[in-house]
């Protein structure tokens, strides 16, 4: 047959697909590396700058609160050093100069001359008890705050100084009024501010600071940072600034990094200022709240000394900064995307190299390839097909020092020694059909030896079956026969003639011997007792020579399935298995009383089945006797020989022997069927091996399954089920 002109998939063309799906892979593996390189090197650098960006945030939003800190310091010592200059003559002339009781029960600024931009402004509600030492302190808090209070407002909204008793002193240049329009029933004291400044509540009298709240005058979004006076461990003053905290917001929520959004939270978590969440990633949508919850749990549960975290739920990295002063926390957070973005846009301009690179590369390889191997190759398929045609002068470019060049001197080669050879064997061939002929003789020969060889080990099998089955039947054969003897041995019949010679004795006066003497009186319930036990001994003796009768006619059984091993009719009678099985237990009676085994029966109630009756006997007379022996080195009261006889789902008749005796290791139980194979030192490894041919003629099968040495073996026979009604 001549080859193609053009094979269906040119080399070419298939090197250059798996070079091409190699380079490829490569080209992926490549851009994979990328990606995860500028990815890292990215995530890195946007980590520092992330960390960098919120400690520099930190520090600057954090200086109003230092300042604030700082503030109070110097009114604390100022109103102190003050508080103890101040004499009762100069407390009581500037007071009431200064200050005025008006209708409504408070104390204010005289209206005459006051300007709250320029000057603190006081309020005492109603119902205080202004004595010496509250005007005292009053006096002292706004002589402090006219000190300082004018060059504070410059950061701060206002500053104040609060009484325990609940007087209020305030520079407040945006409210100047303040003092004059408060209730005369207003409590300071009772504000979020000064609770934070009492003995009870700041016991290490330290600067407290509110939470974030709107103020109910000016609207505006205040915290308050307060610090206590305490004079001679008394409580005598709070000091306090408002912070406003809308220049702080608007910083927060403006000034971010590209693609990131600032957040500010309470100690304890609540938020201070957040942006709008559809403005920075529409994705959250309306789980934008328990987004919050979420990163504020994490601001909360961040490890000292740690301040930036990976949030990989939210696809998020966030950096914090703890505000000094009211201990908030400044809160960066970065969009991973805005990390692998320009990864993935470097890996894809490496992707795109990398393809551009490899459609080159093929390309090239292609015209190489075409010039290089296809068209020589091509030369050879056309040298290939003259070859086959018988024509062995083909022409090659055997100049060529590549490899090409190599295979077209050994082609030239191959075509002289095809050229030899076929010459070779069309000598070979004409001596060829002489040969084959004596070389079927001599198998002819050898045929007729193996099949004689065959008749033999056949012969010589069977024999070695029967004589075990045999051998198994004799035993309980002679057991039978020595318990009829023992039997027989035991019957006492010289009673017999000692009653008849004392019968004699008295033959002349029997009846008076029989009625009267007290030897006689025992004669006849004597006989009758001698003869009920004579019949028993008879019917015992009877039914051993019966199971001897038995045993014998089974050997002649055995010895005809033996002889019909080779038969293909099989011989089917209807067997009751529970009785067959019954059988087999008394054929091994006497063994299993002698070696004390106990037997256990769970025999399934089955109708009649159609199998050969014989095969079966065999198979459980075998398994029986072998389970007899495997308890040899049981305890006596523990040998157990438990029999089962069920019927599966799978149309199947299952004969289950089970003993727990010495067991089979796992290495036996491949070989325990196997010819001549035996564990016992007696055995000749015959019995299990004919079983399971009988058990596969009567298809069905024999198998072994046991836990190990020392924890018993079961053996199952299975065999078909076909009840004998179902067969009719």
């Amino acid at each position: 047959m001549q080859p193609s002109a053009r094979p269906r998939a040119p080399l070419a063309r298939s090197t250059l697909i798996h070079m091409g799906v190699r380079i490829a892979v490569i080209i992926a593996l490549t851009t994979l590396l990328s990606y995860l390189h500028m990815f890292h090197t990215l995530r890195t650098e946007a980590l520092a700058q992330l960390e960098q960006h919120v400690t520099e945030r930190g520090q600057r939003e954090q200086a109003v609160f230092v300042l604030a800190e700082d503030n109070h310091t110097v009114l604390k010592k100022a109103l102190a050093a003050h508080l103890q200059s101040l004499s009762p003559e100069d407390v009581s002339a500037r007071f009431d100069r200064l200050f005025v009781h008006l209708p409504d029960g408070t104390v204010r600024n005289r209206p005459e001359g006051f300007d709250g931009t320029r000057m603190p402004g006081v309020f005492v509600p109603r119902g205080v008890n202004v004595d010496a030492d509250v005007r005292r302190r009053i006096l002292a808090s706004y002589d402090v705050l006219t000190w300082y209070g004018p060059a504070f407002s410059t950061r701060f909204t206002d500053t104040f100084i609060t009484l325990p008793e609940g007087p209020n002193i305030v520079y407040w240049p945006e409210r100047p009024t303040y003092c004059q329009d408060a209730s005369p029933t207003e409590s300071v004291i009772a504000q979020e501010f000064f609770p934070l400044t009492r003995p009870e509540s700041n016991p290490e009298r330290r600067t407290a600071w509110t939470g974030a709240y709107l103020e109910p005058i000016s609207h505006k979004s205040l915290t308050t940072v307060s610090t206590p006076l305490d004079v001679d461990g008394r409580h005598v003053a709070t000091i306090s600034h408002d912070v406003l905290l809308e220049e702080l917001v608007t910083r927060t929520l403006n000034e971010r990094l590209p693609g990131a959004y600032n957040m500010l939270f309470r100690q304890d978590g609540e938020v201070i200022a957040y942006p709008d969440m559809a403005s920075v990633d529409p994705r959250h949508g309306g789980t934008w709240r328990a987004h919050l919850r979420g990163i504020s749990e994490q601001v909360k549960n961040l490890p000292p000394g740690k301040s930036v975290l990976e949030v990989p739920e939210y696809g998020e990295y966030l950096a914090m900064a703890r505000l000094q002063g009211p201990g908030w926390s400044f809160v960066t957070v970065l969009p991973e995307r805005m990390v692998t973005k320009p990864a993935l846009a470097a890996a894809r301009y490496v992707l795109l190299l990398g393809l551009m690179s490899l459609f080159l590369e093929l390309a090239i390889m292609a015209w190489v390839l075409r010039r290089q191997i296809t068209r020589p190759l091509l030369t050879f398929t056309e040298a290939t097909g003259r070859v086959t045609s018988g024509d062995f002068h083909v022409g090659l470019d055997t100049t060529r020092n590549d490899e090409l060049g190599q295979l077209a001197r050994s082609f030239r080669l191959m075509a002289d020694e095809v050229q030899r050879r076929e010459q070779a064997l069309r000598e070979a061939n004409e001596g060829l059909e002489q040969r084959v002929e004596e070389r079927t003789r001599e198998l002819k020969d050898v045929h007729a030896q193996l099949v004689q060889s065959a008749r033999r080990a056949g012969m010589a099998e069977i024999a070695t079956n029967v004589l075990h089955n045999v051998g198994n039947v004799l035993n309980s054969v002679y057991t039978s026969a020595q318990l009829a003897k023992e039997r027989m041995a035991g019957m006492r019949l010289e009673h017999v003639s000692r009653v008849a010679n004392l019968l004699q004795e008295h033959q002349s006066d029997a009846g008076t011997f029989l009625s009267q003497d007290e030897r006689g009186k025992n004669v006849v319930p004597f006989l009758d007792k001698l003869g009920r036990n004579l019949l028993n001994e008879r019917q015992e003796i009877v039914t051993y020579l019966d199971d001897v009768g038995r045993y014998t006619e089974h050997i002649g059984d055995i010895v005809k399935v033996q002889q019909n091993y080779a038969r293909t009719p099989r011989l089917q009678e209807p067997v009751h298995l529970a009785g067959l099985v019954e059988d087999a237990l008394r054929i091994n009676a006497a063994g299993l009383t002698r070696h004390q085994v106990k037997v256990a029966r769970h025999l399934a109630e089955l109708p009649s089945l159609l199998t050969d009756k014989h095969k079966t006997l065999m198979i459980l007379i075998n398994l029986v006797s072998n389970a007899k022996y495997a308890m040899d080195g049981v305890p006596v009261a523990e040998r157990l020989l438990t029999v089962k006889l069920e019927r599966n789902a799978h149309e199947l008749v299952r004969i289950q022997v089970h003993d727990n005796g010495m067991g089979i290791a796992p290495e036996m139980l491949t070989r325990i069927f196997q010819y001549g194979f035996t564990t016992r030192e007696e055995g000749h490894g015959f019995g299990l091996h004919s079983s399971a041919l009988a058990a596969q003629e009567l298809g069905g099968s024999l198998t072994v399954h046991s836990d190990g040495p020392g924890r018993g073996a079961t053996f199952t026979l299975e065999l078909p089920y076909l009840p004998v009604q179902e067969v009719a």
